[in-house]
């Protein structure tokens, strides 16, 4: 494992923004921005130290852009695909993947990754 990289969490934004009934799906782009800011806020709580933050967004929400501390990935297809991608180029660094999908969740442990659910960075 590569301990010389800080942690990467790469948060699946659709899956997180739909863990809480609130109203996201009548503005997604909008309910992927306000998770990206409040991770740019808090960070990883639990997670002290140095993470570099990736934000995967897909369909309405493609055109979130990053912001300091949160870098945003938007997926050109499948997000699932494109968070397995990230995993895989990630090499040996240390990966933590935001989401509860558990197909996604089974593909990048597969390659090495941890998993936590939404709640490591959204409370319910």
């Amino acid at each position: 494992m590569d301990h010389g990289s800080p942690l990467m969490v790469i948060v699946d934004a659709a899956n997180v923004v739909g863990s809480v009934p609130d109203g996201w799906w009548r503005d997604r782009r909008g309910a992927a921005e306000r998770l990206r800011d409040r991770l740019a806020a808090d960070g990883v709580p639990g997670r002290p130290g140095a993470v570099e933050i990736v934000l995967v967004v897909e369909g309405a929400a493609r055109g979130v852009g990053s912001v300091p501390g949160v870098r945003v990935e938007p997926a050109p297809g499948s997000g699932d695909d494109h968070m397995v991608e990230l995993v895989a180029r990630a090499g040996d660094r240390a990966v933590l993947v935001v989401t509860a999908d558990r197909e996604l969740r089974r593909r990048v442990t597969e390659l090495g990754a941890q998993v936590a659910g939404p709640r490591t960075v959204r409370p319910a």
